[in-house]
């Protein structure tokens, strides 16, 4: 099993990412891609770990849908254009499908109810 952790010691932030295994080792893949990664973040103080995209078996885990920015640079203009086109249409899509899963957020809310 492989995980790659891209630390931004500036921002206090660690994106992780999962690479697979070869062979199935049950809740290897949470060891891995989580648990030491989130032990890393406690023991150098960086306060955010962002786990990865997709997978809604995170929320069970207390990793909320969020958004992140990417820069892609394509060298073919056509195709550059036609992925730029995709991804203008692509975001609304992804904002409607974060709001849904925010409706079931697992964990407490810190808001103060009047």
């Amino acid at each position: 099993a492989a995980s790659l952790l891209v630390v931004d010691r500036n921002n206090s932030q660690v994106f992780g990412r999962y690479w697979g295994a070869i062979e199935h080792i049950p809740l290897l893949h949470f060891e891995v891609a989580y648990y030491q990664a989130i032990e890393y973040c406690i023991r150098e103080g960086i306060q955010t770990f962002e786990g990865g995209a997709q997978g809604e078996h995170k929320m069970a885990r207390g990793f909320l849908p969020t958004t992140l920015h990417s820069a892609h640079w394509i060298a073919d203009p056509g195709f550059s254009k036609a992925v730029g086109n995709f991804l203008k249409r692509e975001r609304n899509g992804v904002a409607a499908y974060v709001d849904e899963l925010e409706q079931h957020n697992p964990l407490k809310s810190t808001t103060v109810q009047p």
